[in-house]
């Protein structure tokens, strides 16, 4: 009797349970009637398989369709509200960086009671993070406008996002592959960050961006010998002979366009923040939280929207910065040239405001210098974009070491560390502890602040907010 007593509780509660969350409707909402629309406009189904693809520097988040023939097209592009830390991979717990590279995510990942309206888990760290040591978990895509290591996409873009994913499981998709890049593999990205220490690590996501533009198909992901390996025959580590002459043509022909943009003088930069950024749709807000404009005509026509929480909107409003790495521009300041276009035009008395709400200057950024290039003989026969581009795609490299199986590369090291987010001071007088050695190949990970992480409100109200773990028990990082 008493078991069945503790049966029927149970039962009350988990319909207790239901019925809240029935009442929400988060998880449940349809897809947006625009957003049927254009689907039916391009031949789509809700049940089609996705795809979704970030890119951090433009701050955008696609979503691609499987048509029936095996292929995916563009069906939308949404706006990332925040992300954190700056470009390049995340390497350890509380680094504050958005993951980059190649993940899966599976109906089990996905989160329906998150304290940040809904979510998915990223899946990081996957096979390569680990090969790396890579640390760190619940690294999520989630709504709202705070991160801590996470892309928020806003309540309104998270709750489409996840509608997609719901209907394409349920349509009989297993899991959808989210590829993560720190920005459009364009020629003139890849000409201006050929220097920054990342570009081995990016040269091997754009192999596999690289295939994905050519075949239009998910890319099979593997790790071989501590390196992305893409659509390799069946478990071995040998690339598909099929698709090497395409994806040899697409390599010159993006290695000449490089070369190009270097002889008519596009500087070799490091692109630095003070924190992570935000898509610049969402620079009205931001900034209307400390009374000024955004500084553009069309963004300041639009109605204000509620993004909740902002993470470190003094970080925001500093904006990026390119610091030259090379050439006559490097002997010039040292701070760089910021690239928030707001800034120019922002009112002077909304610049003191936004100047006040910083709670203390970033520690100063110190930038690897470039390695000077080997000079070519007056022999040297390689056509000049070759000579030009020195080993922005690496053909100067030393030969590739063979190919190993993924169970070789569990002690790899990374081959280059992510920049870190600059520190800010601790309010706390206590000597901070000396931190565990870091594994070879990476930076030593810095203190932890003692303060807590500050979020302005879309009222504009600075409020701290804990570190900690979320109301859901889980640690954000």
């Amino acid at each position: 009797m008493k078991r069945l007593l503790v049966g029927a509780a149970l039962s009350l509660a988990l319909a207790a349970c239901n019925d809240q969350y029935a009442s929400t409707g988060r998880a449940l909402a349809p897809i947006p009637p625009q957003t049927v629309a254009l689907m039916s406009e391009k031949g789509m189904t809700k049940s089609d398989p996705i795809l979704v693809r970030v890119f951090k520097k433009e701050s955008e988040l696609e979503v691609w369709k499987r048509s029936v023939d095996g292929h995916y097209a563009h069906l939308k592009t949404y706006p990332i509200c925040r992300w954190s830390g700056q470009l390049g991979p995340k390497r350890r717990e509380g680094d504050r960086q958005a993951p980059e590279g190649f993940y899966t995510i599976t109906p089990a990942q996905m989160n329906p009671n998150s304290s940040y309206y809904l979510s998915f888990d990223t899946g990081y760290p996957n096979a390569y993070d680990r090969a790396h040591g890579g640390t760190g978990s619940y690294l999520m895509v989630h709504g709202s406008c705070s991160s801590r290591g996470c892309y928020a996409m806003t309540d309104e873009g998270i709750a489409e996002v996840y509608a997609l994913a719901r209907e394409a499981f349920a349509g009989g998709q297993k899991g959808f592959q989210f590829q993560a890049y720190p920005f459009r593999m364009t020629a003139e990205n890849l000409a201006k960050f050929r220097h920054d220490p990342n570009m081995p690590y990016w040269r091997n996501l754009k192999e596999g961006n690289d295939v994905f533009e050519i075949t239009k198909r998910e890319a099979k992901v593997a790790v071989c010998n501590g390196r992305y390996a893409f659509n390799t025959v069946a478990n071995s580590c040998t690339p598909d002979p099929t698709l090497a002459p395409a994806l040899a043509q697409k390599e010159e022909r993006d290695r000449q366009e490089v070369a190009e943009l270097i002889a008519k003088g596009t500087p070799a930069v490091r692109l630095v923040y003070a924190d992570g950024g935000q898509h610049e749709s969402f620079r009205q807000t931001a900034f209307a939280a400390f009374g000024g404009d955004s500084g553009f005509a069309i963004l300041d026509s639009r109605k204000p929207r509620n993004l909740g929480d902002v993470s470190r909107p003094e970080a925001l409003a500093q904006g990026p910065q390119e610091i030259p790495v090379e050439g006559p521009a490097a002997a010039g300041s040292g701070r760089g040239t910021t690239l928030l276009a707001a800034a120019s035009t922002r009112k002077p008395a909304a610049a003191a405001r936004v100047a006040s709400s910083r709670t203390a200057e970033p520690a100063p950024i110190v930038v690897a210098k470039a390695e000077p290039e080997t000079a070519n003989s007056a022999a040297d026969s390689r056509p000049f974009y070759e000579r030009m581009l020195g080993g922005v795609f690496g053909r100067n490299a030393e030969p590739a070491k063979p190919a190993e199986p993924v169970a070789a590369a569990s002690g790899a090291p990374a081959s280059a560390a992510s920049p870190l987010p600059p520190r800010r001071k601790s309010v706390s007088a206590v000597p901070a502890k000396t931190a565990p050695a870091a594994p070879a190949g990476f930076a030593k990970p810095q203190a932890s602040a003692a303060r807590p992480e500050k979020h302005a409100s879309a009222a504009g109200f600075v409020q701290a907010g804990s570190v900690g773990p979320t109301p859901n028990g889980f640690v954000r990082n």
